[in-house]
C-alpha cells in the first residue's frame, strides 16, 4: 500500500492545481464553527456541492466540487496518518488547504476561507515556491 500513497498524493496535487488557480485577495476573519465530520458525501452536502468522484479507494476518497464559492477538491481519508502523508506531498504544489479530522478541502484562498465558515477546520498554505501571490510570498519568510 505504500506505493499507492505517493501516486495518490501526486494525482491529488495535480487535481488541486487544475482547480485552484492563482491569485486571491484577503478575506475578512469570521468565527470558525466546530470542525465538521462525516463522509465525503456528507461534507459535500454541508457546502452544497455535488461531488464529482475522482478517486474512490479504501485509503482516500477524492472528488472535484463546485459551489457558489468556487471550485475545490474535497478528500476524505481512512486514517490520520494517510491524511498527513497526503498533505505533506500535496503542499509541495502550493494551494490553500482547509484541514479537518480525516478530510481536506483544497482550492483558492477565497474559496477555502468561505468553506471554513461552514465546515470549520484549520487553514494551511502550500509551498511558497509554487504559490505565486500567496500570503507569505510578500514577506521575508525563509523555509
Amino acid at each position: 500500500m505504500r506505493l499507492t500513497r505517493p501516486r495518490l498524493a501526486l494525482a491529488g496535487a495535480a487535481a488541486i492545481l487544475a482547480v485552484a488557480g492563482c491569485g486571491s485577495d484577503g478575506g475578512s476573519e469570521a468565527a470558525v464553527p466546530e470542525t465538521a465530520t462525516g463522509s465525503l458525501e456528507h461534507l459535500a452536502a454541508e457546502v452544497k456541492c455535488k461531488p464529482n468522484m475522482q478517486t474512490d479507494a479504501d485509503e482516500i476518497r477524492q472528488a472535484l466540487c463546485k459551489n457558489t464559492d468556487g471550485k475545490f477538491v474535497l478528500a476524505t481519508f481512512a486514517t490520520d496518518r494517510g491524511q498527513r502523508e497526503w498533505l505533506n506531498g500535496a503542499k509541495d504544489y502550493g494551494g490553500y488547504y482547509l484541514v479537518g479530522r480525516k478530510w481536506v478541502a483544497v482550492g483558492q484562498e477565497k474559496t477555502v476561507t468561505a468553506l471554513q465558515s461552514t465546515l470549520g477546520g484549520t487553514m494551511e498554505e502550500g509551498s511558497e515556491h509554487m504559490n505565486p501571490g500567496g500570503s507569505h510570498n510578500s514577506g521575508s519568510h525563509h523555509g
